[in-house]
Order: C-alpha cells, then structure tokens, then sequence
C-alpha cells in the first residue's frame, strides 16, 4: 500500500483506490454541515409559519382526526371543536367530534341546536378510532375513561394546565377564549367570514360533522362564524371578563360574517323552570361570610344549572366570589366564580380536591370547577373523610387564603 501525500488517496495491493484517514474526516464533516444545513432550513420554513399554518399542516398530514372537546361541552369549546374540524377537511382529512359527559346547560344545548351541530357522546378511549386526536378548549382527557391512552397529536386551548400534544401545542392563558385562537388560524390561512352563506352541516355515514366547502374557496362559512363569536362572548361574559385584545380583534375580524338572527336565539335560550328553581335555592341557602359566599342546593337534576345558579349569584352586590356546590348521581359538582385578585377560583378548586381520591378541579383565575365523589370524600373504609359542612368551611378557609 502507498501513499504520495498527507490527504492522498490510498491504493492497496489489489489495486482499489481508498480514501485516507484524513480525507474521511474532511468527507464526513461536509456530510454533517450538509445534513445542518438541511434540518436548520426545514426548522426555518417551520418556525417561520404562522401558528394557524402550523396547526393545519399537522392536521393536514393525517387520514383521519377526531377533535376531542371537554365532558362539559360549552358555547366556547363547540365553536372551537367545528373550527378545528373545518381546518382539517379543508386538507382532505376525515374529521369526527367527540365529548365524554353531557350538554345540558340552556345556553349549550341551544347553540348544538341552532347551529345544527353533530357530536358524538363517547365514555371510553377507545371509542375514538381515528388515528390522530386534537384536543381543544382543554389540554388533558382526564375526565375520559382510559383517556391517557388516547395519542394528542395536538392540543388548542386557553386552560392553565400541563397537557401537550405529541406534533402541536398552542396553550394560551392569557385568552379570554379558546375560539379566538382558532380565528387567528382561520385568519393566518387568508379565510373571509361571508355573511351570504350559511353552511348546512350535512352530516356522514358515521353521524358526524362533515363540514361543506364554502361557495368560493377561502371564504369562511356564517355559521362558523357566529359560533366562534358566541363562544368569545361567552366565555368573557359579553367582553366584560377576562378579554384582551386578541379576543376583541377576533370579533372584528369574524363580525362582518356572522348570522345575526342565530347569533340572538342562542345569547337568549329559554331557560328550564329547574334551573330557575336551582338559581332561586342558591340565593335563598346563601351562607354569607363578606366578601364570600358559599351556596349548596342540594340534589339536582341537571348538573349545569349548578354554574348557571353560580353565575346568578355572582351578581350579588358586595359578593366577590362565591362557590356553589350541589350533587347529582352520588357525585358533588362545584362552580366557582372571583372577581376578586386575591382568590384565583381555578387554582383554588385545583388545592381543594387534590387529597380526595378521585375528585378534580381547575379552571381560571375568574372561573372553576370541580368534581367529588361523595362516597371518596366521606371516607371509605377506615380512612377518615370530610363530611359536607366541613367541606363548606374548607370553601371558606380556601377563599380566605387559609388552605
């Protein structure tokens, strides 16, 4: 073997040209800028796309994705559910919606009916059969059995909260609502709101949304656009609560197009006698301990009169947050509403449940929720538990700053 220089080629005994050690060194370090070079592009053209370009080229990519909203299905998380529904079958991908729970509030059942929206009520993970799921208006299945099996492909949400998605995550707290973030999409992706279109949501073989084409390609259908304007309304309390310039340049952006006779029937549902009956007990059972209030109504039939009766009670002159509690099929359910800096009600719920098995809450600084098994809060077996009215007290402690 012979070589004529420090970087020459190698010529063996049998006459095959080589590379020298030097010259391999020089070859594999081009390969690595190349290769630096290729993924630094790919990692440009990527952060270089809007968060709506982004979120629709993951969705784009798939055959198939089910659009998961939360097991309290409300105007925000619907509206939210059909955008993100309506970005992916703009691509070509099959979409389904799902929740786990029920739609029973006045407002939500008047805004699936209204908007002629098709869901399908699921209990378990693996009633989702689509190969990617999308998580919006909450960013964790906890309230879906077996649901940390389920594979996030992406979560869209206004929740504070851990939960991430495996190709896209958008969690913005400081949002009034979640439906702003998918305006934002629709706006990133060049859609118009037209107010001259009102789509029909036909539905598929399988009962779910299908979403048609707009009558010219890129405008936005009204009855997409009306949602998302209710949804904003109503998670800011008619832009009085938590709502920031993004959400007011959303509405801007999604006015013009909105359906306004749709947009009246679901700000103003007939409201059930129960509900009305709930609203009446919290304000008559009010413990008042100023500037707090705690409510139990006892055993209800519809679990969403309970927020309805806390936003009633909300309304209370010198009330500055105020929690009502009430039980339906063994479970306790608790809604929470502050307009007090000092009581951040999401967190607070959150402190609460986390030493009873099985129990959860959460939600923002001026909205919560939570849920207690009543048989886990009493106590199983030997384990000591807390009964009802100590657990008003810890209501109390827990907006004084004392939990």
């Amino acid at each position: 073997m012979r070589e004529s220089g420090i970087a020459a080629t190698v010529v063996d005994e049998a006459g095959n040209i080589g590379l020298s050690g030097r010259e391999l060194w020089v070859l594999a370090g081009a390969v690595v800028v190349v290769l630096a070079l290729v993924v630094g592009y790919a990692l440009f053209r990527y952060l270089s796309k809007t968060p709506g370009e982004r979120f629709a080229s993951v969705v784009g990519s798939l055959d198939s994705v089910a659009v998961l909203m939360h097991s309290d299905p409300d105007p925000d998380a619907m509206a939210s559910a059909v955008a993100a529904a309506e970005i992916a079958r703009e691509r070509g991908t099959d979409t389904g919606i799902y929740y786990p729970g029920r739609i029973q509030r006045d407002e939500n059942r008047a805004v699936e009916t209204v908007l002629d929206l098709q869901f399908e009520r699921i209990e378990r993970a693996d009633e989702v059969q689509e190969p990617g799921v999308v998580l919006v208006d909450h960013n964790t299945t906890r309230d879906l059995k077996n649901g940390g099996t389920l594979d996030i492909t992406a979560v869209v949400d206004h929740h504070p909260g851990g939960g991430t998605g495996r190709r896209f995550t958008d969690v913005r707290t400081e949002l009034g609502a979640c439906a702003s973030i998918l305006t934002e999409y629709f706006s990133d992706l060049g859609r118009v709101p037209d107010d001259a279109w009102i789509n029909p949501h036909p539905e598929n073989e399988k009962g779910q949304v299908q979403l048609e084409t707009s009558r010219e390609e890129g405008w936005l259908p009204a009855s997409i656009s009306t949602g998302l304007v209710y949804g904003i309304q109503s998670d800011t309390k008619n832009l009085t609560n938590g709502c920031t310039p993004a959400d007011f340049e959303a509405l801007r952006y999604l006015y013009d197009g909105i359906d306004d006779e749709k947009l009246d029937r679901m700000a103003n549902p007939d409201v059930t006698a129960e509900t009305l009956e709930v609203k009446a007990r919290a304000i008559h059972d009010r413990d008042v301990r100023s500037p707090f209030a705690v409510s139990d109504v006892g055993t209800v039939s519809n679990a969403e009169s309970i927020p309805q009766a806390a936003d009633e009670l909300e309304r209370l002159d010198s009330i500055t947050a105020v929690i009502v509690l009430g039980d339906k099929d063994g479970v306790i359910r608790l809604a929470g509403r502050s307009s007090d800096d000092r009581v951040h009600m999401g967190k607070l719920l959150d402190t609460l449940t986390q030493d009873i098995p099985l129990a959860g809450g959460g939600g923002h600084a001026r909205m919560g929720g939570g849920r207690i098994s009543i048989e886990h809060m009493e106590g199983i077996g030997p384990r000591e538990g807390v009964s009802r009215q100590e657990m008003r007290e810890r209501l109390f402690d827990a907006m004084n700053g004392e939990v």
